[in-house]
């Protein structure tokens, strides 16, 4: 599919448009989302269990929104769908989907359901939302989802765990005549037509953002280093597509730069990456020895701040770190969390090592803002939310849909006020 990059914004009537590319330079503008519901708006949290799931008994419980009838619109009438290939969609019936996150272990799926209500709200759909206590619980989300094809909804939007093992759902989803539409991370070999439609960031580019930041702060230290010098990378897993993608994204941009420079790097750690890169050609080294930059990057045996902040500490208690990047909100808090025990983080490389995040949250934000980390990349969760739904709803109406990429775009201490940045750095 071409891709396409969004950028949203909002005047007193708010205008999306869609601009063609996704070739997301640095400092491209950021999406604005749209105003979270009205405070008269049920959040979906407080309406009774779905009866539809059947989850692990550790698993938190299913949970149905409020009906669109009873939301107070979003501000003006206005609507993100505006100048996309969904403006003027209207719902052929009172759909009911089925929404599967990831979790909701972190405030970026309240991000993400703000715009799944928004996007209700203005269809005129109903939905259910479950996903297991932690990105961990592979299976749990794996028994949810069966759950959701045997009740054969009018659609179903998935954020995958573990792409793996969503394989012989998504088969037997198609069997059953249930579509899917994969938002927030998309799954690479889902069998022929089990998905329609992929509504996320374009992981490679956010995370080749992080990549290019990160060498442009630390290029002058590593041209002066005159020894070998370590980048570490913190991933949440190795099994999401969308954190594979954005892990390899960082290394990938990160390894041109230093070329670029003439510098080799070898890419060391966690097995899936390090292999990823040798196969993809980021080692210019002939071996870890004789690197100018060494990347390792570490990956938790569960998905938890705890963990990462365990490998986040083993990586920065090493003297020949120089920066270090948290590929999610969950691994970025795992490396301040280390910080806040070895005190090495500063945004001015001269002073300690260059963190860079990803995502938003009260503790990124915080450590941006006080000049412990250099910056971060966000998304648009709310946008990913809404936009699902947009496309499970034309395809219920019986039209096709097209995958719906958008861009990552950077952020730190002197843009993350700005009005295009900042609706996107939730809480």
């Amino acid at each position: 599919m071409k891709k396409k990059a969004i950028s949203v914004a909002l005047t007193t009537a708010m205008l999306a448009s869609l601009l063609a590319g996704c070739g997301g330079a640095a400092n491209a503008p950021a999406p604005e989302p749209a105003p979270a519901p009205a405070e008269s708006a049920a959040p979906a949290e407080s309406a009774a269990p779905a009866e539809s799931a059947a989850p692990a008994e550790s698993a938190a419980p299913a949970e149905s929104a409020a009906p669109a009838e009873s939301a107070a619109p979003a501000a003006g009438g206005a609507t993100y769908a505006a100048g996309t290939e969904y403006e003027g969609l209207v719902a052929n019936d009172k759909y009911n989907f089925d929404i599967l996150a990831k979790s909701f272990q972190s405030t970026y799926w309240g991000a993400a359901f703000e715009g799944v209500d928004i996007a209700c709200n203005e269809l005129g759909v109903t939905y259910d939302k479950n996903g297991p206590n932690s990105e961990s619980d592979i299976a749990d989300q794996v028994n949810m989802l069966n759950a959701y094809i045997a009740d054969k909804p009018s659609a179903i939007a998935l954020a995958a765990c573990d792409t793996e093992s969503v394989l012989d759902s998504l088969k037997e989803a198609k069997a059953q005549g249930v579509p899917v539409v994969c938002f927030d991370t998309g799954v690479d070999n889902a069998p022929e037509g089990s998905v329609v439609a992929t509504v996320a960031t374009d992981n490679v580019q956010a995370g080749g953002v992080a990549g290019t930041h990160m060498y442009e702060i630390l290029k002058d230290k590593i041209a002066s280093a005159g020894k070998q010098v370590r980048v570490g990378e913190v991933n949440q897993d190795a099994t999401g597509f969308n954190i594979q993608q954005r892990g390899m994204g960082f290394i990938t941009e990160f390894s041109k730069a230093a070329n670029a420079d003439g510098k080799t790097v070898f890419v060391v750690g966690n097995e899936f990456y390090a292999n990823k890169a040798k196969d993809e050609g980021c080692n210019t080294a002939a071996d870890e020895a004789s690197a100018d930059i060494v990347v390792e990057v570490a990956v938790p045996a569960q998905t938890t701040v705890d963990l990462c902040t365990t490998e986040a500490q083993k990586i920065m208690s090493k003297d020949d770190l120089i920066g270090i990047f948290g590929s999610n909100q969950t691994a970025a808090e795992g490396v301040i969390a280390a910080n806040n025990t070895l005190g090495v983080l500063n945004a001015d490389p001269s002073a300690g090592v260059i963190g860079i995040g990803f995502d938003a949250g009260s503790v990124i934000k915080a450590a941006i803002s006080d000049g412990t980390m250099a910056g971060a990349v966000t998304q648009s969760p709310l946008l990913m939310g809404y936009f699902a739904v947009y496309a499970m709803t034309k395809i219920a109406n019986g039209e096709s849909v097209k995958d719906f990429p958008m861009d990552g775009y950077w952020y730190d201490s002197t843009n993350m006020d700005a009005p295009d940045i900042a609706p996107n750095l939730y809480d």
